[in-house]
């Protein structure tokens, strides 16, 4: 079954972030941390999950992707901030 979910991962230097819409969390960040796919995230090496929000439908998850992605940077940090404020890797926990 289907989880929609709204990620967030970064690099080591955390000078980066990908924000993403999946069904599959555990699957998704998986592909991130084994560079998987070709584009951003491999080339900024973008495979720490710092954050997520789990849905019940893919449209308010997509929905909510894209607004996160009109988001400032500071505005993103602070999001991460407020619910990991160490920014500690969250893959292990799902």
């Amino acid at each position: 079954m289907k989880q929609p979910a709204v990620y967030i991962v970064t690099c080591k230097t955390k000078s980066a972030l990908y924000i993403g819409v999946t069904g599959n969390l555990k699957k998704r960040i998986w592909q991130h941390k084994n560079a998987v796919e070709k584009g951003f995230s491999r080339k900024y090496k973008t495979n720490k999950l710092v954050y997520f929000e789990l849905f019940d439908d893919f449209y308010t998850a997509i929905s909510r992707e894209k607004q996160l992605k009109k988001w400032n940077l500071s505005w993103k940090e602070r999001l991460i901030n407020e619910t990991n404020p160490k920014w500690d890797a969250l893959y292990e926990p799902i």
